[in-house]
């Protein structure tokens, strides 16, 4: 699967990864160094017109964090939008809460765990 982007966003992108969240801080320290049950995630990741937070393109897994700007109507639609155009590519989107992510990191892993349970089983080569 060829994933392209618009090489104008990978100056925002760096500039995203420098600033991250707390929250963004914390699922990385799970996710970085191939730590997930081996796979490959990168942070703040260019894909087609947008950047995500969270993605690793063997499970085809993009992971997106909400803050609170994220109840605003014109975010929640610019997300709504981001999402579908994601889907079409073929990816999956998870979306958690910073407060998830900041209070229950555990069940947010264990949601990424579920899912690549799911992917491993339904694209074992048995």
């Amino acid at each position: 699967m060829k994933i392209h982007y618009n090489p104008k966003l990978k100056e925002l992108a760096r500039e995203l990864r420098n600033n991250a969240t707390s929250a963004e801080k914390r699922l990385w320290k799970y996710l970085r160094g191939k730590q997930m049950r081996g796979y490959d995630f990168h942070r703040q990741k260019p894909i087609g017109e947008y950047i995500v937070d969270f993605f690793c393109h063997r499970l085809r897994l993009v992971i997106e964090l909400d803050g609170r700007t994220h109840g605003f109507s014109e975010v929640y639609e610019r997300d709504v939008k981001k999402e579908s155009d994601l889907i079409k590519l073929g990816l999956h989107v998870m979306r958690f809460s910073d407060e998830a992510v900041l209070t229950d990191i555990g069940a947010v892993i264990k949601n990424v765990e579920l899912y690549i349970d799911e992917f491993e089983k339904n694209n074992s080569d048995s």
